[in-house]
């Protein structure tokens, strides 16, 4: 994973710097969509540190008309590129709209960094109310100023669409709920917008889909039989079944943490009409020629062998005792964390044994799994336990009665149970002013990726929609 001002807005200074490579084009040209620019946004929009960083965004105005709309798209917890400009379903909405796609990178993550590192300290800055006034502050500024914001001449106050996928379509929807006076309208593909402490629902979903393809009874077992190892406490065993599934030597429990990231992998990929790498790369080692066990451990080894994956490298990612201090910028997964310790918890867990339903990842991966890394990466000033509750009443409760957000999820989607349309339990309804598309057999953001050949009629039908919303949303 994969998941976003007040009205009284920041009188910023922004600016249009691009890298050196683009340095000297002239402003008429359409420049090139690798380029990158910045916009200065303050450490604290609510006043408690009023230094200013540098946030990073890219565009393509290819297909971009006076009067056309400004679509915003954030790749959440990745750094901008190209691909969300150029080659993403985005660009096509472009082209269909006489729009224009800026891509901004979100705070913390890529090269928009606020703090010069990623301790406990600079880490405060992080909050999800900093996070959407930025995106606020941007839009604003493009809508109101747009000289001060593109490179190329774009109409003032035209209409924009917000876009994303996961926790940057969950961004989406809150931009259009929190700020309806900016954002005419938002794409919120496969939105993570429900939260609890403990995200079970993320580990049933998969059963779901193992199911449809026949072996989820196989692969629970197998992670039930994995449980009884890693409990027993008998060394040779647990050295010799980390072995078969071609794991370094770690803890049990960082054992099961690793397996249960790598089988993953495979449960995230796209779903297309000629292939489903659930079923390829994991259902079909459960044919009766080994134990359950065995493979579930092919399965593993078969991830391990694609990534490219050794020792090395797998104990630098699950040995949870690693790098707590270590505070560089650019760690993807540390800020990712540190969202799940101060934010909204959503740890994906295991079903626990009173839950009623069988886990497929071992039951190790817990809340003990997670927690106690907060204070150990962050520091103690950390909460014992995030605010999953009070995180989820107010961002979920926001989406209400909201008009022109446009849902889109895949009936596969590993996250499905904490989108607006869960397996089980409540989401929102499927209204006029904001419909909900779930796409048959389709997996996580698929509409909003870029368009293959070979794409799911679920996927295509989604897009399709979405685009007659959007062309309504602007006339």
């Amino acid at each position: 994973m994969r998941r976003i001002i007040s009205l009284a807005f920041f009188a910023l200074a922004s600016s249009c710097q691009t890298s050196s490579s683009s340095e000297g084009e002239a402003a008429a040209s359409i420049p090139p969509s690798s380029t990158v620019y910045r916009f200065s946004q303050p450490v604290d929009h609510f006043g408690l540190n009023d230094d200013v960083w540098q946030q990073r965004y890219q565009l393509n105005a290819t297909f971009y008309k006076p009067g056309g709309p400004i679509i915003v798209v954030t790749p959440g917890e990745d750094a901008i590129s190209n691909y969300y400009t150029d080659r993403s379903y985005f660009n096509t909405l472009a082209q269909q709209t006489d729009g224009l796609v800026v891509a901004v990178e979100h705070r913390f993550y890529g090269d928009s960094n606020p703090m010069p590192d990623l301790s406990g300290a600079s880490l405060k800055f992080h909050t999800i109310d900093n996070v959407l006034e930025d995106f606020a502050t941007f839009a604003q500024a493009a809508k109101t100023d747009p000289a001060s914001v593109f490179p190329v001449d774009v109409s003032a106050n035209s209409k924009i669409i917000f876009g994303g996928g996961s926790y940057s379509g969950a961004i989406a929807a809150w931009m259009r709920a929190k700020y309806p006076e900016i954002v005419d309208g938002a794409w919120a593909s496969s939105a993570v917008v429900q939260y609890r402490l403990e995200n079970y629902q993320l580990d049933q979903s998969w059963g779901r889909h193992l199911a449809a393809l026949g072996c989820a009874t196989e692969m629970s077992q197998a992670a039930k039989e994995l449980d009884d190892i890693l409990f027993s406490g008998n060394q040779t065993a647990i050295g010799e079944v980390q072995a078969l599934f071609g794991s370094p030597e770690l803890t049990p429990r960082d054992f099961a943490g690793l397996v249960t990231s790598l089988i993953s992998i495979d449960a995230m990929s796209t779903i297309t009409k000629d292939v489903d790498y659930t079923r390829e790369s994991v259902c079909a080692y459960f044919d009766g020629k080994r134990s359950n066990l065995d493979s579930f451990a092919w399965a593993v080894r078969d991830t391990i062998s694609y990534l490219g994956l050794n020792h090395n490298l797998m104990t630098q990612m699950a040995d949870t005792s690693l790098n707590w201090s270590n505070h560089a910028l650019g760690q993807i997964d540390r800020v990712w964390y540190y969202q799940g310790c101060a934010w909204y918890g959503n740890w994906e867990v295991a079903a626990s044994k009173d839950s009623g339903v069988s886990p497929y990842r071992s039951r190790l991966v817990d809340l003990t799994y997670f927690e106690p890394n907060c204070k150990n990466k962050f520091g103690m000033d950390m909460p014992d336990r995030a605010d999953a509750d009070g995180f989820h009443e107010k961002w979920f409760n926001m989406l209400k009665n909201v008009s022109n957000i446009y849902y889109t999820v895949g009936s596969f989607d590993l996250w499905r149970g904490s989108t607006v349309v869960p397996w089980e339990g409540s989401g929102l309804p499927n209204t006029t002013e904001s419909p909900i598309y779930l796409m048959d057999g389709a997996g996580h953001s698929q509409d909003v990726a870029r368009i293959r050949a070979n794409d799911l009629d679920s996927v295509n039908n989604a897009r399709a929609i979405g685009s007659a919303l959007v062309k309504k949303w602007i006339a």
